[in-house]
This record gives structure tokens, C-alpha cells and sequence, in this order.
């Protein structure tokens, strides 16, 4: 006869046991670190320093300027001062040289690429033979609106939390409903049921109301970080935004059956996003072979029409591709949704 094992020991097995049958726990502990080492060491793997990029201020002498700093450190290109100004608050240059008889270094000395870039081009013409007459550069220190990382972050977080919110707002909490009976109760009342789904998407919209200005409100007081762009073309986005991503809520939701297969289910269509979609670093960094993969992804196509309205002032004429994108996901989600979507 088999001695009865201890108490301790079944419920340390029963522990075991509901952990392992959790996708989400098992997701957090194991799939997620994993998933994330993958993304990082892909976006920062080991490869050569990028060159700098540096705009010569168009007008007499720029032709010349650009010759000398010819090098392969040093990427150039000739932009009026309106536009140098705006590349260099949208990150696109590091440093802008300004001709004339003494050179001005024109750049940002907050940011780690501005202070590089200049003692890159600072090396090249030093090791140039000096030119009789012509007087030592200056610096002109600019902090450009838009151009600190704190001004990339912050839409890429609003972004972020558009997507979050969607989904775990509509598709949790429909799963939670479905398996309290609650759904199969309201089939018994005369109600349409595209308006039961609907009624969720509404929520989801009134409530963009309240988090993006809260957001952005709280990153303005507390950073400075300022709304370059039309109020009413972020808000048109943040609308589109919120609907593709409750569309993807509804369909992860459709079928599932428990909270714990659609909290799994949301992981793995989120975490793609969350690590290749630009919210905390720039998309640039990923190989060119994943650029087109990326691209087509929604939080990515949100995160970058966000930053072309809040740091460059984009207007929604010029927002047509990543919206095509939003839109696209919002309207096949939807579709697919209201076609499989299980009731009971």
C-alpha cells in the first residue's frame, strides 16, 4: 500500500499545475523575456558606427563646405535654414554647419549624436591643411522642440496605450462576460447584436477623449513636451488608432472561451508590437530585410503618424499611408470579428 503523500506536497503540485495551465503566467515568465532578448539583440546587434549626418545651410560657400567634408564618417546634404531647422528638431540630422568666414556648428548639445557629429566634423576639417584667413568655428547651441527623446517617446507611448487599452478593454472583458452566461442572457432580449458589439467600440471612443489629452497634458507640464501639429489631426488619428485596435479586441475575443486563452491569445498579437514597433526606440534600428513586416504593423503605423503631428507638425493630407494602414486593419478586424464571433 502506497503511503498518502503529504499535504504540502499536493499542494505544491497543485501549484504547479495551475501555473502551468495559465498562458498567460507561463507567457510573462518564459515567452516574454525570450521574446524580447530576440527583438533587442536584432535591433542592436553589433555592426559599424553610422555615419553622421550632417546639413550644410544653403548659400554662398555651401558647395565648397560640403567638399571638405567629404569623408566617409560623415553623410551630408544642402537644406535651406527653414528646413535644416526642421530635420534637425525631427532627429533626421545631428548637426547643421552654417557657411560664412568663420564656420557655425549649429546643434543641440543635449543630445549625444549633436556633440558627436561636431567633433567628427571638427576632426575632418582639422585635418584638412588650414586655410589662410578664415576664422575658428562657433558653436550655436539650439534645443529644438521635438528633437529630445523624451519628445519621441511620449506619442509612442499614447500609442502604446491606445492599443493596450483597446484590447484588453473590449476583448477581456468581453471573454469575462461570456463566461459568466452573461452574452447568452442578452440573446433572450430584443437587442440587435451588431449593437452589443458596437456598444463597446463607443466606450472605447469616448474614453480616447480622456487618455490622450491626459497624456499629452501631463507630458507638457512635466516635460514641456509641446503639440507641434494640429489638435484636430491628433485627435482624428488617435480616433482611428483606438478603432483598429478595438476591431483587433473584438477579434481575439470572438472565440475564446476562458480569460486565460484570450489574455495568451493578446500577448502574442501584442508583443510583436511592443518590442518592433517603435514605441521605445526607433524602428531604424531593425534590418532592412523586416522594414516592410514592420511597417504594415498598426502600433507602428500609429506611433509614426503620431510623431509627424506632435514633433514636425505633419497635417493629415500628408498622413495618408500609415492611416491607410490603421484603417485597414480596422476595417478587416471588424468584418472578421462580426463573422465568427461566437455568442455562446
Amino acid at each position: 500500500m502506497t503511503a498518502p503523500r503529504s499535504a504540502l506536497h499536493e499542494l505544491t503540485l497543485a501549484r504547479f499545475r495551475g501555473f502551468f495551465r495559465e498562458p498567460s503566467a507561463v507567457f510573462w515568465a518564459f515567452g516574454f523575456p525570450i521574446a524580447l532578448s530576440v527583438a533587442l539583440g536584432i535591433a542592436f546587434r553589433n555592426r559599424p558606427p553610422e555615419p553622421a549626418r550632417v546639413a550644410v545651410r544653403d548659400g554662398p560657400g555651401a558647395g565648397e563646405v560640403v567638399g571638405r567634408l567629404a569623408s566617409p564618417e560623415i553623410v551630408t546634404t544642402v537644406l535651406d535654414d527653414a528646413s535644416s531647422r526642421k530635420a534637425l528638431r525631427a532627429g533626421k540630422i545631428a548637426l547643421v554647419v552654417v557657411p560664412g568666414h568663420a564656420l557655425t556648428y549649429r546643434f543641440d548639445d543635449t543630445r549625444p549624436e549633436g556633440r558627436l557629429a561636431r567633433a567628427l566634423v571638427d576632426d575632418v576639417l582639422a585635418r584638412q591643411e588650414a586655410t589662410p584667413g578664415v576664422a575658428p568655428a562657433t558653436d550655436e547651441h539650439v534645443t529644438e522642440p521635438g528633437a529630445r527623446y523624451i519628445d519621441f517617446l511620449v506619442p509612442g507611448l499614447v500609442g502604446m496605450n491606445l492599443m493596450s487599452s483597446g484590447m484588453w478593454g473590449i476583448g477581456y472583458l468581453i471573454v469575462e462576460m461570456r463566461t459568466k452566461k452573461l452574452i447568452k442572457r442578452m440573446l433572450a432580449t430584443p437587442m440587435r447584436r451588431t449593437d452589443f458589439l458596437f456598444s463597446f467600440v463607443i466606450m472605447r471612443l469616448v474614453f480616447v477623449f480622456i487618455e490622450v489629452p491626459a497624456l499629452f497634458g501631463f507630458a507638457r507640464v512635466v516635460f514641456g513636451v509641446r503639440v507641434v501639429g494640429s489638435l484636430a489631426a491628433l485627435g482624428a488619428l488617435s480616433i482611428l488608432g483606438a478603432l483598429s485596435f478595438a476591431g483587433l479586441g473584438l477579434l481575439v475575443a470572438s472565440r475564446a472561451q476562458n480569460t486565460q486563452t484570450v489574455g495568451g491569445l493578446m500577448n502574442l498579437v501584442m508583443m510583436p508590437m511592443f518590442v518592433g514597433s517603435g514605441v521605445f526606440f526607433s524602428t531604424a534600428n531593425f534590418p532592412d530585410a523586416m522594414q516592410p513586416f514592420l511597417r504594415v504593423l498598426p502600433l507602428t503605423a500609429l506611433n509614426d503618424a503620431l510623431r509627424a503631428v506632435v514633433n514636425e507638425g505633419a497635417g493629415l493630407a500628408q498622413l495618408g499611408p500609415p492611416a491607410a494602414v490603421l484603417a485597414a486593419w480596422g476595417v478587416v478586424s471588424f468584418a472578421a470579428a462580426l463573422r465568427i464571433f461566437r455568442w455562446a
